[in-house]
């Protein structure tokens, strides 16, 4: 199972595949102080269970950490991540 994790910044999303297929996504929004508001996770139904929400929040989060960038987890997805990972709560606005 070949996963690939990238940014798909003209839709303000990360996004997973899996085998070349769409898995999942997790949008934000960008505030106007540069925060990214991520508020929606997404993982297709014939892909749960793999484990692929916390390897794409993981990937999404190491993304705005090389950037310098803060994140708001407005998301439940994101915000139980944040909680299960306190070493990333540095990125909270």
């Amino acid at each position: 199972m070949a996963e690939e994790f990238a940014h798909d910044a003209a839709n303000t999303r990360y996004t997973v595949t899996v085998d070349g297929e769409p898995a999942g996504f997790a949008e934000y929004a960008e505030t106007t102080d540069g925060v990214l508001d991520f508020h929606h996770t997404v993982i297709d139904p014939a892909f749960r269970g793999r484990g692929l929400s916390g390897k794409l929040i993981a990937h999404a989060l190491g993304e705005v950490r090389a950037a310098g960038k803060k994140i708001i987890p407005s998301c439940s997805a994101v915000e139980r991540f944040i909680e299960k990972n306190p070493d990333q709560s540095d990125l909270v606005a």
